[in-house]
């Protein structure tokens, strides 16, 4: 992972930007509820495409990206300040996309007329990322600006269901939700089912991401989340809402979970992959496994929406991060899955431990039970967010 001091410096300000990065999830429910009530009436417009981007000659000006805290290497030497360097664009990194649906909603009254809030790039999940285009609020790409994507994507992130052919997402790191255990004081826990166990009433954590926490728990009822009928989400929110009601879960959580998990007031949380190898650089007791059942898988995506003032240099962006050698200063930092290909190469030469580490370059055998995060269909979002969201708000 580098040097501890630099690995520790990363922890702390993981945990210091907790109450940030998708903490307000749980809050904002009720209005999530009216999001995902009002989005058929306010994609009632878009009609699936905002165009295709229209690139302008060498990449220059200003370029202003939104993507989640904690999520690239800072610094005078980090990634931002070296694109700028190489390209003399001057970008405006912003860190305010801490709940895809509450940035969402910050974003819909103006993506609907056609204005971006002058954001040329930003990052959300691949259900995200589908539900912006299917609105008309994302440009396609023009894939001659981004060789390097097509050259680096590795195999396996190249034809998601969301974006067959990736006409308009780039992936930004991958991920897998799973356990999160303090192995000291939770040394069984292998198993979301596991997080049901009396014997750990009030000390679990469940996100509060609905088509993260959710799917899971659907694997203990023996269900493909991939295959799920709105019947299997009911069930499933039906068993979350008993174990709220009784007490077992302490609480749902962005990945403010950290804080539960180095206090010792949780023993075990859903959690994901990336934020436990950056917190074992402070407590080695923390650690993520593979539920038994298997794990999820996701990605969040650059994209560039409708009225992106500098598409050429979101695209230069885009194209810039997929070099080997950039993705993994980045990959280096956050800890998750990377998307670029020839990183580990790289690592093997750099930071051997993170080269071998199956959280950062999971083999396929290592994900074999694992499923895609799963969509929901639009008759389905309505009744299942109105159920969780029930459970959310007590």
């Amino acid at each position: 992972m580098g040097s501890s001091g630099g690995a520790t410096s990363r922890t702390g300000r993981l945990i210091g930007a907790m109450r940030q990065k998708r903490a307000r999830a749980l809050a904002l429910a009720l209005g999530v509820a009216a999001l995902a009530l009002g989005l058929a009436a306010c994609g009632s417009g878009g009609g699936g495409s905002g165009g295709t981007v229209e690139l302008e000659g060498e990449p220059s000006g200003k370029l202003t990206i939104s993507n989640w805290p904690l999520y690239i290497d800072p610094g005078k030497e980090g990634t931002v300040k070296e694109f700028e360097k190489a390209t003399g664009i001057d970008v405006k990194y912003i860190e305010d996309v801490n709940d895809n649906a509450e940035f969402f909603g910050k974003m819909q009254p103006l993506l609907e007329q056609g204005e971006s809030g002058g954001r040329s790039v930003f990052v959300v999940t691949d259900w995200m990322a589908k539900k912006m285009h299917d609105l008309g609020y994302l440009q396609n790409l023009d894939k001659e600006g981004i060789p390097n994507v097509e050259k680096n994507l590795v195999s396996s992130l190249r034809n998601p269901g969301f974006d067959p052919n990736r006409d308009f997402s780039v992936p930004w790191q991958s991920g897998m939700g799973g356990v999160i255990v303090r192995t000291d004081l939770a040394p069984e826990v292998r198993s979301v089912c596991d997080l049901f166990d009396p014997k750990y009433k009030g000390k679990v954590d469940f996100l509060s991401e609905l088509r993260e926490t959710v799917p899971l728990v659907m694997t203990c009822e023996g269900v493909n989340p991939e295959e799920a009928t709105e019947e299997d989400w009911m069930n499933s929110i039906e068993k979350i809402k008993g174990a709220v009601e009784s007490g077992q879960i302490r609480r749902f959580t962005g990945n403010d979970y950290a804080r539960d998990l180095t206090s010792g007031d949780a023993v075990a949380v859903i959690g994901w992959s990336g934020d436990a190898v950056q917190l074992q650089a402070d407590n080695p007791n923390i650690e993520w496994r593979m539920p038994t059942e298997g794990c999820s898988l996701w990605s969040d995506n650059m994209v560039i929406p409708v009225g992106a003032p500098n598409p050429t240099a979101a695209e230069a962006w885009m194209n810039y991060v997929y070099q080997p050698q950039a993705a993994a200063k980045i990959a280096e930092y956050v800890n998750y899955v990377t998307p670029v290909e020839g990183v580990k190469q790289i690592f093997e030469k750099t930071e051997p431990e993170l080269a071998e580490s199956e959280l950062i370059f999971p083999s396929a055998e290592f994900t074999a039970k694992c499923f895609t995060q799963a969509q929901l269909s639009e008759e389905e979002e309505q009744p299942v967010t109105r159920a969780w969201n029930a459970v959310l708000n007590g």
